[in-house]
């Protein structure tokens, strides 16, 4: 069971949770969400189409212009709380890693703490157990934020994803965040080169064997255009791809930016899975 915010999801049950970006430099919607409007629209279209988490972030993943805490702050606080005003139900997640950040969200009502850079402000998960909210627990390889990666190497890169994340996710729980609001997340890309992208995709059955919810951020990523030698806005059937391995293996939470699409794919695979029954049976029974 993951219980986030007013939500209880089942052990089977794949989750979606759509990326709401408020910067005006974001690696694929280029600000598209940045101002409100579009992002509260954005936010409706989401859910409507799926999604049950919302994943705001104030800063891109990227180098870029550098962005201070009062500043990722003003883009998300006053947003997260006119998102819970408009869906009390939908669970609210922020992008961040500074813990100040943190608390400021949860005090306008966010449900999830995103830290996408593996607990390098260790405050944060301090944070989530303060306001019992969850906490995603990432392997970033040790990069800084906003860092990417050069000539990394690992003797296993599956190892050292495990290593890292099971020890945050255990600090994390030692620290009061409730153990069924953790998840773990192999962070494509983060730290990491394409193939050791793919490799965590290819052994991610042993991250959902841990127990632990596992939550994965495919979405358009530079290894599926390095994979395929796609640009941006050519990713999605990659993406789609790779959603569909990693829901076979058992992944629990998908960060995305097209939901209809992987909603179909989650539906898709967990039916053959027999975790969900077809939505029509009429083919040979008429």
């Amino acid at each position: 069971m993951l219980r986030l915010g007013r939500r209880q999801f089942d052990t089977h049950e794949s989750v979606i949770m759509a990326i709401v970006n408020r910067t005006p430099d974001s690696f694929y919607d280029q600000g598209a969400t940045f101002r409100d409007g579009p992002a509260l629209d954005r936010v409706e279209r989401a859910v409507s189409e799926g999604a049950a988490i919302i994943d705001v972030g104030g800063v891109k993943a990227g180098p870029g212009e550098e962005v201070s805490a009062a500043e990722e702050v003003r883009r998300t606080v006053g947003f997260v709380a006119e998102v819970r005003r408009r869906h009390p139900d939908v669970v609210i997640s922020v992008d961040t890693w500074r813990h100040e950040v943190g608390e400021a969200v949860c005090e306008a009502g966010a449900d999830l703490l995103n830290d996408a850079w593996g607990g390098v402000d260790p405050k944060l998960a301090e944070v989530a157990a303060r306001y019992d909210v969850g906490l995603v627990c990432t392997h970033a390889g040790g990069a800084e934020p906003r860092t990417r990666p050069h000539r990394i190497a690992y003797d296993d890169v599956m190892a050292d994803i495990l290593r890292v994340t099971l020890g945050l996710a255990e600090r994390a729980a030692a620290l009061g965040v409730r153990r069924d609001a953790i998840l773990i997340d192999p962070g494509h890309d983060f730290g990491k080169n394409t193939r050791h992208s793919l490799e965590a995709t290819r052994r991610l059955d042993e991250m959902t064997a841990t127990g632990w919810p596992v939550l994965v951020s495919l979405s358009n990523k530079d290894f599926v255009g390095e994979t395929l030698d796609k640009p941006v806005r050519e990713r999605v059937i990659g993406t789609l791809a790779t959603t569909a391995v990693s829901a076979w293996l058992g992944a629990r939470v998908y960060r995305v930016h097209e939901v209809a699409e992987t909603r179909q794919v989650l539906d898709m695979v967990a039916t053959i899975a027999g975790h969900r029954a077809p939505a029509v049976a009429r083919r040979g029974l008429a």
